[in-house]
């Protein structure tokens, strides 16, 4: 019987599982533009663990990375006999917290995780500390007491004559503040889509339209959890609007496209990352809570974009170490950066199910019983959608998802000229959490 995996802090899983889909999604199209929110899309799909069981919750914790993936070891491999003196308390203190993990009364859908030798035991305390960290992490997000506009909302829309247990309704309102809605799918499963839509356009300041397209929801749809994100931010500096020129974009090693480029000179944090032949500039907003941390090679050295090598090689530990306020030193730089907008709309079925997440779209495999007393649960369509805008005051970011320490910097460069392709992430750094991410590859 496998132990239980040891949970992850939310920070790290949110920020990894934003790494692995990044690389998912690029491996799809290695030229195009790539928008989305790391955070919308796990809020979402965590309101659908809450309502999951067994193989189902199991796969959803383990593709958002809120538990390890148990590798167990191959036939005929031979463990390491002598672990460390550090690993060997490590292992005693892990075996210690799953004793007592244990000894708690498990509700029966969590129970139903040991229906198979290679599934692990999940225990009840670690996935409620799942969810109360995301509620403490959405009510932090949710301060209105910032100098930027920053909100998260969740909803729910259920089929007005489906029975929900009361157990997850509650589980939504509380963690999530998700209130239920009830709406006519059966009979007026336009009406309902047009309904959700106009919420979530609402929540996004009109930036998020259409998040359903026709014919996404239809009379056999019975639950639509949305979550809606929407961010505005003026740079702590920004840029003045005489100052921006044209000029081109590298797309690749010979195309080329023209930009608006945006110039300024302050003195912004900066680093060099010889071992991954890049550079990294942060750009904080107003307030300092949220900046935009731009990841760019120092050339294009491959056949399409030039950031093949370092999306295949970016790990958590390395986005760490490499946006360590220790490591990035404050120094004058005239930065170059493109005025560009990105909309992006992701069917998510594919990439959930490339990256584990199977049996919940598996009408013979879906485990809901959290959610339900009924057994023909499945979930259909997952559905995202991400806006920015980033021009010489700020950026503007929406998105929306639905579920149908040493220095390393050597010679610091006078100018940082985003003149070709670049990885971009914002970062909430109080709370460690990517709230968006993005390639820009190609102005549009």
């Amino acid at each position: 019987m496998a132990s239980p995996s040891p949970p992850v802090s939310l920070d790290k899983a949110n920020t990894t599982f934003c790494l692995d889909l990044l690389k998912q999604l690029s491996e799809e199209d290695k030229t195009a533009n790539i928008f989305f929110s790391p955070f919308s899309i796990s809020s979402a799909l965590a309101m659908v663990m809450l309502g999951a069981g067994g193989n189902t919750a199991s796969q959803i914790s383990e593709v958002l990375c809120f538990t390890e993936k148990q590798q167990p070891p191959a036939p005929g491999e031979i463990v390491s006999e002598k672990p460390s003196a550090m690993r060997s308390q490590m292992n005693t203190r892990l075996q210690m917290q799953t004793q007592i993990q244990q000894s708690t009364r498990l509700p029966k859908y969590l129970l139903e995780v040991f229906s198979g030798c290679s599934q692990c035991l999940k225990n009840r305390n670690s996935e409620d500390d799942v969810h109360a960290k995301f509620s403490k992490l959405l009510e932090t997000l949710n301060n209105p007491d910032v100098p930027y506009n920053l909100s998260v909302a969740n909803r729910l829309y259920g089929e007005q004559t489906f029975q929900f247990l009361e157990g997850f309704l509650a589980g939504t309102k509380k963690h999530y503040n998700a209130e239920l809605e009830s709406l006519d799918f059966n009979s007026n499963a336009e009406e309902a889509r047009v309904k959700i839509n106009s919420w979530v356009e609402k929540k996004t300041q009109d930036k998020i339209k259409d998040l359903l397209a026709s014919g996404v929801v239809d009379s056999a749809t019975v639950l639509v959890l949305v979550n809606a994100i929407y961010f505005k931010g003026n740079w702590d500096q920004q840029f003045e609007e005489d100052s921006t020129i044209d000029a081109d974009f590298r797309l690749n090693k010979n195309d080329t496209k023209p930009v608006k480029m945006m110039r300024q000179k302050s003195k912004f944090s900066f680093a060099t990352i010889p071992e991954a032949n890049c550079k990294i500039l942060e750009m904080p907003y107003e307030g300092k809570d949220l900046s935009m941390f731009i990841i760019l090679p120092n050339d294009i050295e491959d056949d399409t974009t030039g950031l093949e090598k370092l999306e295949k090689e970016l790990t958590y530990e390395k986005f760490v170490e490499w946006t360590h306020p220790d490591l990035m030193g404050q120094t004058e730089i005239e930065v170059r950066l493109p005025r560009f907008k990105m909309e992006e709309t992701y069917d998510m079925n594919d990439v959930l199910k490339s990256m584990g997440i199977v049996d919940a779209f598996d009408l013979t495999k879906s485990d809901f019983s959290g959610m339900s007393p009924a057994t023909n649960l499945v979930l259909s369509k997952v559905v995202h959608k991400a806006f920015l805008e980033v021009n010489e005051e700020g950026t503007e970011a929406a998105a929306a998802t639905a579920a149908v320490i040493s220095e390393r910097f050597i010679m610091i460069p006078e100018v940082f000229i985003a003149d070709h392709p670049f990885l971009f992430f914002i970062l909430h750094k109080t709370e460690k959490s990517v709230l968006f991410v993005g390639r820009f590859c190609s102005p549009v």
